[in-house]
């Protein structure tokens, strides 16, 4: 079988055709990737360029940065986008010295103030010089504090450094020296949710703290703590860190007087019924206490529940201090059997609310008194901090009654629900059997008309 030309050319062209695309695409690929490499190597060969871009702002003669670009010498953690950079000051402000020379002995002549890193013990003064200078720091924000460096020196920190101990930590071991940010920049060391593993940093050290025998697991416990998930995992900046009970600048372990409140700045009527209290005078008598502490734990406090309080065995903390037989064993029993009885109503009347919600019948007033019935139980667990059962008797009185509402008006719309269906099943039966009646009838007339 001989095979035409004229059916071998339109074979031949297609895949001459397909060789011709084939050597283009690679020839594309090829440039592509040449041009890929070329920009990177270009990117490379700029990237100092592209980094003094951001000192821009700067005046044009500052001799330092543009001396230790050239000698890739920036100290170590350099960020340019540090916000003393961004405000202007630059190297000299700190370290001293004339920046706009390019000459190294007269840029670094301690004739004329240079005094390149400063000795830790003189870094708090060194930051003050600005800081503490209300003339300076109000151009940033009229109402800015400029007491952070005697603030520090009344810190455990600052007491430490003024008795000559250098491990302790001054301005730049918390804010950095070479990379500040804004303290509600997620970037910076002092952020909220960075402000844990900064003071971790040292203080979860244990060679670094072993001198001063204090306790290096603050971090692990707080990380598990009801706080510490707070923060670090669901990222709640309203959720307290180490600074807001141990303070910023003046940071000092807060003591037994003081402790309640420290937590009475977030948990503000706890600390009013706990201070109005006969424990709290009496523990203000003896000082052997730290109050909050002693049933709710420092760094690792954890979710309470209506369990913390009682005789039972378990989690129960009354019953490490109160014995059998005494009258504050006898009111903790009182205390837990008021919070259960009312939780209890509670989570009868919940249930209930579901059911009516699953048939369709009307929760809203239910809802209500829920509601109403919840928020009476967070009162009662508030007043246990009265240690007095007869006012939290009221609270919990006040969450059973509205509870016991809401069960009723429960069964009511359950109750209405099954008399409708019990309707709709007679008029069901009623009009199928009309129905049928209806085609009988029919069915006799028509056997009428065929006879």
């Amino acid at each position: 079988m001989k095979i035409k030309t004229k059916q071998i050319k339109p074979v031949l062209w297609m895949l001459l055709s397909a060789m011709i695309l084939l050597w283009f695409g690679s020839v594309v690929a090829q440039n592509e990737e040449e041009n890929m490499t070329d920009s990177t190597a270009v990117s490379d060969s700029v990237g100092t360029d592209s980094t003094a871009d951001l000192y821009a702002h700067l005046p044009k003669d500052d001799q330092c940065i543009s001396c230790h670009i050239e000698e890739e010498a920036m100290p170590e953690g350099f960020d340019p986008k540090d916000i003393h950079m961004k405000e202007g000051l630059s190297c000299a402000g700190c370290h001293g010295g004339d920046n706009s020379s390019n000459d190294e002995d007269e840029a670094m002549n301690e004739d004329i103030g240079f005094i390149g890193a400063p000795d830790k013990a003189d870094i708090p003064q060194m930051c003050g010089k600005c800081h503490s200078d209300i003339n300076i720091m109000r151009k940033y924000n009229p109402q800015i504090s400029t007491d952070q460096v005697s603030q520090y020196f009344q810190s455990m920190h600052g007491r430490k450094l003024k008795e000559g101990d250098e491990n302790v930590a001054t301005c730049n071991d918390c804010h950095t020296a070479h990379s500040i940010m804004k303290h509600d920049d997620p970037r910076s060391t002092v952020y909220a949710l960075n402000v844990p593993k900064t003071c971790n940093h040292c203080h979860g050290d244990e060679d670094y703290m072993e001198e001063y025998d204090i306790p290096t697991d603050q971090y692990e416990k707080y990380a598990q703590s009801v706080h510490g998930k707070a923060l670090l995992e669901r990222e709640d900046t309203g959720a307290p860190a180490c600074n807001d009970c141990h303070g910023n600048h003046g940071a000092t372990p807060p003591d037994v007087t003081s402790l309640v409140y420290v937590c009475g700045s977030c948990h503000v009527q706890n600390e009013q019924f706990f201070k109005e209290s006969k424990m709290a005078h009496k523990w203000e008598e003896k000082q052997d206490k730290h109050f909050c502490v002693e049933c709710h734990g420092n760094h690792d406090v954890v979710k309470p529940t209506d369990d913390f309080v009682g005789t039972q065995k378990g989690e129960a903390i009354c019953v490490k201090c109160h014995k059998q037989g005494e009258k504050g064993y006898m009111i903790a029993d009182t205390l837990h059997t008021l919070l259960k009885r009312a939780t209890a109503a509670y989570d009868t009347a919940s249930a209930l609310k579901e059911k009516v919600l699953v048939v369709g019948m009307n929760d809203v007033e239910i809802d209500f008194l829920l509601q109403d019935a919840h928020q009476a139980i967070v009162h009662a667990r508030t007043t246990v901090h009265t240690f007095d059962p007869t006012k939290v008797r009221e609270k919990t009185d006040e969450a059973l009654k509205n509870a016991h509402m809401a069960i009723e008006l429960g069964k009511k719309e359950l109750d209405d629900y099954d008399f409708r269906r019990m309707g709709l099943g007679v008029a069901t039966l009623i009009i199928t059997l009309l129905a049928i009646a209806l085609y009988i009838k029919i069915r006799d007339i028509e056997k009428g008309q065929n006879l």
